[in-house]
C-alpha cells in the first residue's frame, strides 16, 4: 500500500488547505473583482503568497529542522490554499470570454511577472537577514 502511513499528511494539507483557502476567500469578500475589473485581489494574493512560499523555503530548509509535517500543513496546505492558479486561470477565462481580451491577457502577464520575482526577491532577503544575523 504506497499511502501507508500518509494518513497525517493528507489531514494536515486539507487542514491547511482550508485555512488558506478561507484567507484567499476573506480577500475576495474585502476587495471583490467588478464583472470584467482587473482581478487585483487574486494577483496581490499570488504575490504574496508566492513571497511567503520563499521566506518559508528559506527558513525550513536553512534555518529550522522543522517537524515533518510543518512543510505540508503550511506549504502545500495554507499557502497552496492561498495561492491559486484555479481562480488565476478562471479570471482570465472570464475577461476573455467578457470581451476584454486585453485585460485578460495583462493579467496573465503581470501575475507572473510579478510572483515570480516575489519569490526570488524572498529567498534573497531571507537568506540576507539570516546572514547579517549571524555576524
Amino acid at each position: 500500500m504506497p499511502l501507508r502511513g500518509q494518513a497525517s499528511v493528507v489531514a494536515v494539507v486539507a487542514v491547511g488547505g482550508a485555512v488558506g483557502a478561507s484567507a484567499r476567500y476573506g480577500v475576495s469578500l474585502i476587495w471583490p473583482t467588478v464583472v470584467g475589473g482587473f482581478p487585483w485581489a487574486t494577483m496581490w494574493t499570488n504575490v504574496v503568497g508566492c513571497a511567503v512560499i520563499g521566506v518559508f523555503m528559506v527558513v525550513i530548509t536553512d534555518v529550522w529542522a522543522a517537524h515533518r509535517l510543518v512543510r505540508p500543513l503550511f506549504g502545500t496546505g495554507v499557502l497552496g490554499g492561498f495561492t491559486t492558479f484555479s481562480t488565476y486561470a478562471v479570471d482570465i477565462q472570464r475577461l476573455v470570454d467578457g470581451r476584454e481580451a486585453a485585460k485578460g491577457l495583462a493579467y496573465l502577464a503581470v501575475t507572473l511577472l510579478a510572483a515570480l520575482p516575489a519569490v526570488w526577491l524572498a529567498v534573497w532577503a531571507t537568506r540576507r537577514v539570516l546572514e547579517w544575523r549571524t555576524r
